[in-house]
Protein backbone atom coordinates (compact mmCIF):
# COMPACT_ATOMS: atom_id res chain seq x y z
CA UNK A 1 0.00 0.00 0.00
CA UNK A 2 1.30 3.24 -1.29
CA UNK A 3 2.42 5.81 1.92
CA UNK A 4 1.62 9.43 2.37
CA UNK A 5 1.62 12.26 4.02
CA UNK A 6 -0.82 13.06 7.04
CA UNK A 7 -1.44 16.10 5.72
CA UNK A 8 -0.80 18.57 2.92
CA UNK A 9 0.14 22.07 3.17
CA UNK A 10 -1.19 24.46 0.73
CA UNK A 11 -1.32 28.61 0.56
CA UNK A 12 -0.64 28.25 4.67
CA UNK A 13 -3.04 25.58 5.67
CA UNK A 14 -2.83 22.28 6.38
CA UNK A 15 -5.81 19.79 5.02
CA UNK A 16 -5.48 16.37 6.56
CA UNK A 17 -5.28 13.26 3.58
CA UNK A 18 -9.08 11.71 3.07
CA UNK A 19 -9.58 8.97 5.10
CA UNK A 20 -12.72 8.11 2.49
CA UNK A 21 -12.91 9.57 -1.05
CA UNK A 22 -14.10 13.34 -1.12
CA UNK A 23 -16.33 15.03 -3.55
CA UNK A 24 -16.66 18.92 -3.50
CA UNK A 25 -19.54 19.95 -5.15
CA UNK A 26 -20.27 24.08 -6.44
CA UNK A 27 -23.51 24.48 -7.65
CA UNK A 28 -23.19 27.70 -9.78
CA UNK A 29 -25.50 30.36 -8.62
CA UNK A 30 -27.06 28.24 -5.58
CA UNK A 31 -28.86 30.45 -3.18
CA UNK A 32 -29.74 28.79 0.04
CA UNK A 33 -33.01 28.91 -0.77
CA UNK A 34 -33.24 26.67 -4.07
CA UNK A 35 -32.63 23.59 -1.80
CA UNK A 36 -34.47 25.06 1.04
CA UNK A 37 -37.26 24.96 -1.16
CA UNK A 38 -36.86 21.82 -2.90
CA UNK A 39 -36.36 20.02 0.00
CA UNK A 40 -40.45 21.73 1.15
CA UNK A 41 -41.24 20.24 -2.18
CA UNK A 42 -39.68 16.63 -1.01
CA UNK A 43 -37.64 17.32 -4.09
CA UNK A 44 -34.39 16.59 -2.21
CA UNK A 45 -35.48 13.35 -0.24
CA UNK A 46 -31.75 12.02 0.17
CA UNK A 47 -30.66 15.95 1.12
CA UNK A 48 -33.46 16.21 3.97
CA UNK A 49 -32.63 12.84 5.89
CA UNK A 50 -28.68 13.56 5.46
CA UNK A 51 -28.32 16.87 6.61
CA UNK A 52 -29.76 16.12 10.10
CA UNK A 53 -27.04 13.48 11.00
CA UNK A 54 -24.20 15.94 8.43
CA UNK A 55 -24.02 19.76 8.84
CA UNK A 56 -26.09 22.49 7.19
CA UNK A 57 -24.69 25.78 7.17
CA UNK A 58 -24.21 29.35 6.07
CA UNK A 59 -21.08 31.01 4.33
CA UNK A 60 -20.08 33.93 2.51
CA UNK A 61 -18.89 33.67 -0.89
CA UNK A 62 -16.16 35.85 -2.96
CA UNK A 63 -17.34 39.21 -3.97
CA UNK A 64 -17.33 39.99 -6.89
CA UNK A 65 -19.99 37.30 -6.45
CA UNK A 66 -18.90 35.21 -9.50
CA UNK A 67 -17.79 31.75 -11.14
CA UNK A 68 -14.19 31.91 -11.53
CA UNK A 69 -12.94 34.25 -8.89
CA UNK A 70 -14.79 31.98 -6.13
CA UNK A 71 -14.12 28.62 -7.66
CA UNK A 72 -10.64 29.39 -7.72
CA UNK A 73 -10.72 30.74 -3.95
CA UNK A 74 -12.54 27.38 -3.19
CA UNK A 75 -10.41 25.16 -4.37
CA UNK A 76 -6.69 27.17 -3.16
CA UNK A 77 -8.65 27.72 0.02
CA UNK A 78 -7.76 31.58 0.13
CA UNK A 79 -8.84 34.60 -1.54
CA UNK A 80 -8.50 36.33 -4.76
CA UNK A 81 -5.87 38.84 -3.46
CA UNK A 82 -3.78 35.35 -3.01
CA UNK A 83 -4.61 33.42 -6.09
CA UNK A 84 -5.24 36.67 -8.03
CA UNK A 85 -8.41 35.86 -10.22
CA UNK A 86 -10.75 38.43 -9.62
CA UNK A 87 -13.11 38.39 -12.46
CA UNK A 88 -12.95 36.99 -15.84
CA UNK A 89 -11.51 40.31 -17.57
CA UNK A 90 -9.38 43.08 -16.32
CA UNK A 91 -7.91 45.90 -17.66
CA UNK A 92 -3.81 46.16 -18.26
CA UNK A 93 -3.33 50.03 -18.54
CA UNK A 94 0.13 49.45 -20.05
CA UNK A 95 -1.22 47.32 -22.86
CA UNK A 96 -4.01 49.14 -23.12
CA UNK A 97 -6.41 46.48 -23.67
CA UNK A 98 -8.78 44.24 -21.85
CA UNK A 99 -7.53 40.77 -21.03
CA UNK A 100 -9.69 37.35 -20.26
CA UNK A 101 -8.34 36.18 -16.70
CA UNK A 102 -9.17 31.93 -18.31
CA UNK A 103 -5.19 31.64 -19.16
CA UNK A 104 -4.00 29.26 -15.73
CA UNK A 105 -0.64 32.12 -16.12
CA UNK A 106 -2.70 34.55 -14.28
CA UNK A 107 -3.38 31.99 -11.31
CA UNK A 108 -0.61 33.17 -8.47
CA UNK A 109 -1.63 30.42 -6.01
CA UNK A 110 -1.03 26.34 -6.09
CA UNK A 111 -4.88 24.55 -5.78
CA UNK A 112 -5.32 21.71 -2.91
CA UNK A 113 -5.82 19.48 -6.13
CA UNK A 114 -2.41 19.94 -7.77
CA UNK A 115 -1.13 19.32 -4.40
CA UNK A 116 -3.02 16.62 -3.37
CA UNK A 117 -2.66 15.38 -6.66
CA UNK A 118 1.63 15.42 -6.40
CA UNK A 119 1.87 13.75 -2.91
CA UNK A 120 -0.01 10.84 -5.15
CA UNK A 121 -3.40 11.22 -4.39
CA UNK A 122 -6.13 10.14 -7.49
CA UNK A 123 -7.54 13.49 -8.15
CA UNK A 124 -10.26 14.43 -11.02
CA UNK A 125 -12.07 17.68 -11.88
CA UNK A 126 -14.95 17.36 -14.14
CA UNK A 127 -16.44 21.43 -14.22
CA UNK A 128 -19.20 22.24 -16.86
CA UNK A 129 -17.66 25.00 -18.89
CA UNK A 130 -14.23 24.85 -20.37
CA UNK A 131 -13.50 28.17 -19.14
CA UNK A 132 -12.89 27.22 -16.11
CA UNK A 133 -11.18 24.01 -16.74
CA UNK A 134 -7.51 24.99 -17.15
CA UNK A 135 -7.72 27.33 -14.52
CA UNK A 136 -8.76 24.47 -12.22
CA UNK A 137 -6.51 21.86 -13.89
CA UNK A 138 -3.21 24.29 -13.31
CA UNK A 139 -0.56 21.86 -12.18
CA UNK A 140 -3.00 18.79 -11.72
CA UNK A 141 -1.91 15.23 -12.44
CA UNK A 142 -5.15 13.38 -12.95
CA UNK A 143 -8.37 13.68 -14.23
CA UNK A 144 -9.45 17.10 -15.63
CA UNK A 145 -12.19 17.55 -18.06
CA UNK A 146 -15.38 20.10 -19.27
CA UNK A 147 -18.99 18.51 -19.78
CA UNK A 148 -18.72 21.43 -22.56
CA UNK A 149 -16.07 19.77 -24.40
CA UNK A 150 -15.71 16.16 -23.19
CA UNK A 151 -16.03 15.01 -26.67
CA UNK A 152 -12.32 16.61 -27.26
CA UNK A 153 -10.51 14.63 -24.32
CA UNK A 154 -7.32 13.12 -24.70
CA UNK A 155 -5.42 11.12 -22.55
CA UNK A 156 -2.42 13.52 -22.46
CA UNK A 157 -4.26 16.86 -21.71
CA UNK A 158 -7.44 15.80 -19.87
CA UNK A 159 -6.28 12.30 -18.43
CA UNK A 160 -9.30 10.55 -19.83
CA UNK A 161 -9.78 9.77 -23.06
CA UNK A 162 -13.27 9.57 -24.94
CA UNK A 163 -14.79 11.56 -21.72
CA UNK A 164 -18.15 11.57 -23.91
CA UNK A 165 -17.99 7.82 -24.70
CA UNK A 166 -16.86 7.08 -20.53
CA UNK A 167 -19.95 8.95 -19.15
CA UNK A 168 -22.11 7.41 -21.55
CA UNK A 169 -24.25 10.66 -22.26
CA UNK A 170 -24.97 12.93 -25.36
CA UNK A 171 -23.01 15.91 -25.70
CA UNK A 172 -24.89 19.19 -23.83
CA UNK A 173 -25.50 22.21 -25.08
CA UNK A 174 -23.76 24.49 -23.11
CA UNK A 175 -26.84 26.78 -22.60
CA UNK A 176 -28.58 23.56 -20.70
CA UNK A 177 -29.64 21.88 -17.55
CA UNK A 178 -27.76 18.81 -19.14
CA UNK A 179 -24.81 20.44 -19.24
CA UNK A 180 -24.91 20.23 -15.21
CA UNK A 181 -26.42 16.96 -14.97
CA UNK A 182 -23.45 15.50 -17.39
CA UNK A 183 -20.83 17.04 -14.73
CA UNK A 184 -22.75 14.90 -12.38
CA UNK A 185 -23.25 11.65 -14.15
CA UNK A 186 -19.43 11.72 -15.00
CA UNK A 187 -18.74 12.23 -11.41
CA UNK A 188 -20.77 8.85 -10.08
CA UNK A 189 -18.76 7.09 -13.10
CA UNK A 190 -15.53 8.29 -11.91
CA UNK A 191 -16.68 6.97 -8.25
CA UNK A 192 -17.11 3.89 -9.85
CA UNK A 193 -14.53 3.36 -11.70
CA UNK A 194 -11.53 5.46 -10.91
CA UNK A 195 -12.48 6.16 -7.11
CA UNK A 196 -10.48 9.03 -6.80
CA UNK A 197 -9.36 10.18 -3.25
CA UNK A 198 -10.27 14.10 -4.18
CA UNK A 199 -12.78 14.89 -6.90
CA UNK A 200 -13.87 18.42 -7.54
CA UNK A 201 -17.07 18.86 -9.33
CA UNK A 202 -18.58 22.73 -10.80
CA UNK A 203 -21.80 22.73 -12.48
CA UNK A 204 -23.27 26.17 -14.64
CA UNK A 205 -25.93 28.46 -13.66
CA UNK A 206 -28.31 28.53 -16.24
CA UNK A 207 -31.24 27.25 -14.67
CA UNK A 208 -30.44 29.44 -11.66
CA UNK A 209 -30.71 32.73 -14.02
CA UNK A 210 -34.09 31.64 -15.15
CA UNK A 211 -35.67 30.42 -12.53
CA UNK A 212 -35.96 31.09 -8.82
CA UNK A 213 -36.14 28.96 -5.94
CA UNK A 214 -39.17 26.81 -5.60
CA UNK A 215 -40.51 27.10 -9.02
CA UNK A 216 -41.26 24.15 -10.79
CA UNK A 217 -37.94 23.72 -13.33
CA UNK A 218 -35.74 25.21 -10.03
CA UNK A 219 -36.94 21.83 -7.95
CA UNK A 220 -36.46 19.47 -11.42
CA UNK A 221 -33.09 20.46 -11.70
CA UNK A 222 -32.33 20.15 -7.47
CA UNK A 223 -34.56 16.98 -7.74
CA UNK A 224 -31.59 15.84 -10.46
CA UNK A 225 -29.00 16.85 -8.04
CA UNK A 226 -29.79 14.97 -5.13
CA UNK A 227 -30.03 11.94 -6.99
CA UNK A 228 -26.82 11.83 -7.85
CA UNK A 229 -25.10 13.13 -4.73
CA UNK A 230 -27.31 9.70 -3.12
CA UNK A 231 -25.86 7.09 -5.39
CA UNK A 232 -22.26 9.45 -4.77
CA UNK A 233 -23.04 8.66 -0.66
CA UNK A 234 -24.16 5.37 -0.95
CA UNK A 235 -20.26 4.80 -2.74
CA UNK A 236 -19.32 5.52 0.44
CA UNK A 237 -17.68 9.24 -0.35
CA UNK A 238 -17.73 12.47 1.96
CA UNK A 239 -20.02 14.78 0.14
CA UNK A 240 -19.55 18.55 0.75
CA UNK A 241 -21.46 21.09 -1.23
CA UNK A 242 -21.48 24.45 -2.04
CA UNK A 243 -22.15 27.44 -3.89
CA UNK A 244 -20.15 30.15 -5.91
CA UNK A 245 -22.71 32.78 -5.54
CA UNK A 246 -26.03 33.55 -5.38
CA UNK A 247 -28.64 34.89 -7.25
CA UNK A 248 -31.42 37.67 -7.51
CA UNK A 249 -33.87 39.13 -9.70
CA UNK A 250 -31.75 42.38 -10.94
CA UNK A 251 -35.96 44.16 -12.40
CA UNK A 252 -38.46 46.08 -11.45
CA UNK A 253 -41.81 45.45 -10.59
CA UNK A 254 -43.04 44.99 -13.94
CA UNK A 255 -39.88 42.48 -14.58
CA UNK A 256 -38.25 44.86 -16.83
CA UNK A 257 -34.22 45.00 -16.29
CA UNK A 258 -33.17 47.26 -13.89
CA UNK A 259 -29.37 48.91 -15.05
CA UNK A 260 -26.86 51.55 -13.97
CA UNK A 261 -25.09 51.71 -17.53
CA UNK A 262 -21.77 53.06 -15.52
CA UNK A 263 -19.76 54.08 -18.68
CA UNK A 264 -22.96 56.24 -19.95
CA UNK A 265 -22.98 58.32 -16.85
CA UNK A 266 -19.56 58.84 -16.65
CA UNK A 267 -19.37 59.85 -20.23
CA UNK A 268 -21.64 62.48 -19.46
CA UNK A 269 -19.61 63.37 -16.28
CA UNK A 270 -15.97 63.31 -18.12
CA UNK A 271 -16.22 62.67 -22.04
CA UNK A 272 -16.89 59.66 -23.82
CA UNK A 273 -14.83 57.07 -23.17
CA UNK A 274 -12.30 59.18 -20.87
CA UNK A 275 -12.88 56.42 -17.97
CA UNK A 276 -13.42 52.86 -18.75
CA UNK A 277 -15.42 50.44 -17.09
CA UNK A 278 -14.66 46.81 -16.45
CA UNK A 279 -17.54 44.39 -15.91
CA UNK A 280 -16.12 41.51 -14.86
CA UNK A 281 -19.27 38.86 -15.45
CA UNK A 282 -17.99 39.23 -19.17
CA UNK A 283 -17.13 36.03 -20.46
CA UNK A 284 -18.21 33.81 -23.82
CA UNK A 285 -21.80 32.60 -22.38
CA UNK A 286 -23.11 36.28 -22.04
CA UNK A 287 -27.10 35.16 -23.66
CA UNK A 288 -28.85 34.24 -20.35
CA UNK A 289 -27.27 37.61 -18.59
CA UNK A 290 -26.31 40.11 -21.23
CA UNK A 291 -22.58 40.44 -19.88
CA UNK A 292 -24.99 42.21 -16.62
CA UNK A 293 -23.88 41.99 -12.72
CA UNK A 294 -23.96 43.79 -9.70
CA UNK A 295 -19.85 44.42 -10.02
CA UNK A 296 -17.82 46.33 -11.82
CA UNK A 297 -14.43 48.57 -11.86
CA UNK A 298 -14.04 51.63 -12.97
CA UNK A 299 -10.22 52.87 -14.87
CA UNK A 300 -9.97 56.94 -14.35
CA UNK A 301 -8.24 59.18 -16.89
CA UNK A 302 -5.10 60.71 -15.62
CA UNK A 303 -6.12 64.05 -13.52
CA UNK A 304 -10.20 62.90 -13.12
CA UNK A 305 -11.00 64.19 -9.29
CA UNK A 306 -11.07 60.50 -7.89
CA UNK A 307 -12.95 61.64 -5.16
CA UNK A 308 -15.98 63.91 -6.43
CA UNK A 309 -16.13 60.51 -8.84
CA UNK A 310 -16.50 58.36 -5.38
CA UNK A 311 -18.90 61.09 -4.03
CA UNK A 312 -21.27 61.22 -7.55
CA UNK A 313 -21.48 57.82 -8.19
CA UNK A 314 -22.31 56.62 -4.37
CA UNK A 315 -25.29 58.63 -4.47
CA UNK A 316 -26.56 57.53 -7.71
CA UNK A 317 -29.87 55.67 -7.78
CA UNK A 318 -28.75 51.36 -7.66
CA UNK A 319 -25.47 51.59 -6.16
CA UNK A 320 -25.10 49.63 -3.11
CA UNK A 321 -21.28 50.53 -2.40
CA UNK A 322 -18.31 52.44 -4.13
CA UNK A 323 -15.39 52.11 -3.23
CA UNK A 324 -11.48 53.57 -3.94
CA UNK A 325 -9.44 50.68 -5.48
CA UNK A 326 -7.63 50.68 -2.21
CA UNK A 327 -10.46 50.43 0.26
CA UNK A 328 -12.72 47.80 -1.97
CA UNK A 329 -9.74 45.61 -2.02
CA UNK A 330 -9.16 45.72 1.56
CA UNK A 331 -12.87 44.88 2.16
CA UNK A 332 -13.02 42.50 -0.38
CA UNK A 333 -9.57 41.04 0.12
CA UNK A 334 -8.68 41.85 -4.17
CA UNK A 335 -5.85 41.89 -6.11
CA UNK A 336 -5.26 45.56 -6.10
CA UNK A 337 -3.19 45.17 -9.63
CA UNK A 338 -6.19 43.61 -11.55
CA UNK A 339 -8.71 46.61 -10.26
CA UNK A 340 -9.67 49.69 -11.61
CA UNK A 341 -9.62 53.46 -9.61
CA UNK A 342 -13.28 52.49 -8.00
CA UNK A 343 -14.96 49.34 -7.15
CA UNK A 344 -18.69 50.03 -7.54
CA UNK A 345 -21.41 47.45 -6.58
CA UNK A 346 -25.19 47.70 -6.97
CA UNK A 347 -27.88 46.77 -4.92
CA UNK A 348 -29.45 43.52 -4.59
CA UNK A 349 -32.71 44.56 -7.69
CA UNK A 350 -30.32 46.25 -10.26
CA UNK A 351 -27.58 45.16 -12.22
CA UNK A 352 -24.35 47.21 -13.87
CA UNK A 353 -24.02 47.73 -17.48
CA UNK A 354 -21.53 49.75 -19.62
CA UNK A 355 -23.26 51.66 -22.17
CA UNK A 356 -26.36 50.89 -23.34
CA UNK A 357 -25.76 50.45 -26.90
CA UNK A 358 -23.09 47.56 -25.96
CA UNK A 359 -26.07 45.42 -24.34
CA UNK A 360 -27.77 43.25 -26.22
CA UNK A 361 -30.55 41.88 -23.89
CA UNK A 362 -32.57 39.94 -27.36
CA UNK A 363 -30.79 36.63 -26.07
CA UNK A 364 -33.28 37.02 -22.25
CA UNK A 365 -35.81 34.91 -22.45
CA UNK A 366 -36.91 35.30 -18.85
CA UNK A 367 -36.78 38.39 -16.50
CA UNK A 368 -32.89 39.65 -15.96
CA UNK A 369 -31.85 37.33 -12.70
CA UNK A 370 -27.61 38.49 -12.10
CA UNK A 371 -25.23 38.32 -9.17
CA UNK A 372 -22.03 40.06 -8.49
CA UNK A 373 -22.70 41.98 -5.52
CA UNK A 374 -22.89 41.60 -2.08
CA UNK A 375 -26.31 40.80 -1.76
CA UNK A 376 -25.27 37.57 -3.54
CA UNK A 377 -22.81 36.31 -1.32
CA UNK A 378 -24.99 34.16 1.07
CA UNK A 379 -24.44 30.30 0.32
CA UNK A 380 -24.82 27.25 1.47
CA UNK A 381 -22.11 24.79 2.98
CA UNK A 382 -23.38 21.49 3.16
CA UNK A 383 -21.48 17.96 4.41
CA UNK A 384 -22.70 14.70 4.79
CA UNK A 385 -21.10 14.22 8.09
CA UNK A 386 -21.09 16.47 11.02
CA UNK A 387 -18.12 18.95 11.64
CA UNK A 388 -18.24 19.13 15.15
CA UNK A 389 -19.05 22.46 17.02
CA UNK A 390 -18.28 25.53 15.15
CA UNK A 391 -17.28 29.29 17.22
CA UNK A 392 -20.38 31.38 17.11
CA UNK A 393 -18.50 34.26 16.15
CA UNK A 394 -17.09 32.47 13.05
CA UNK A 395 -17.23 33.92 9.46
CA UNK A 396 -17.91 30.83 7.18
CA UNK A 397 -16.65 31.64 4.02
CA UNK A 398 -17.54 28.85 0.90
CA UNK A 399 -13.74 28.80 0.67
CA UNK A 400 -13.75 27.07 4.38
CA UNK A 401 -14.90 24.03 2.52
CA UNK A 402 -12.05 21.50 2.25
CA UNK A 403 -10.64 22.40 5.56
CA UNK A 404 -14.23 21.17 6.81
CA UNK A 405 -14.49 18.05 4.71
CA UNK A 406 -10.84 17.26 5.23
CA UNK A 407 -10.08 17.91 8.82
CA UNK A 408 -13.37 18.24 10.48
CA UNK A 409 -15.90 15.88 9.01
CA UNK A 410 -16.74 12.40 10.03
CA UNK A 411 -14.20 11.20 12.36
CA UNK A 412 -11.82 13.98 11.96
CA UNK A 413 -14.40 16.50 13.48
CA UNK A 414 -12.63 18.46 15.78
CA UNK A 415 -14.78 20.47 18.74
CA UNK A 416 -13.81 23.86 16.97
CA UNK A 417 -12.84 24.84 13.30
CA UNK A 418 -8.87 25.46 12.77
CA UNK A 419 -7.81 28.99 12.83
CA UNK A 420 -6.78 28.05 9.02
CA UNK A 421 -10.37 28.97 7.88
Amino acid sequence: MAQHPKSITVNGKAYAWPSAPLVVVCVDGSEPDYTTRAMEAGAMPWLKRTLPKGANLLADCVVPSFTNPNNLSIVTGASPAVHGICGNYFYDREAGQEIMMNDPKYLRAETILAAFARAGAKVAVVTAKDKLRRLLGKGLTGICFSAEKANETTKAEHGIDNALGFVGKPLPSVYSADLSEFVFAAGVKLMESVRPDIMYLSTTDYVQHKHAPGTPAANAFYQMIDGYLARLDALGATIAVTADHGMNSKTDGNKAPQVVYLQDVLDGWLGKDAARVILPITDPYVVHHGALGSFATVYLPEGADRADILKRLAASPGMEVVLSREEGCLRFELPEDRMGDIIAVSERNHAIGTSASRHDLSGLDAPLRSHGGISEQRVPLLLNRPVGQLPANLRLRNFSIFDLALNHAGAAAQPTLSKAV
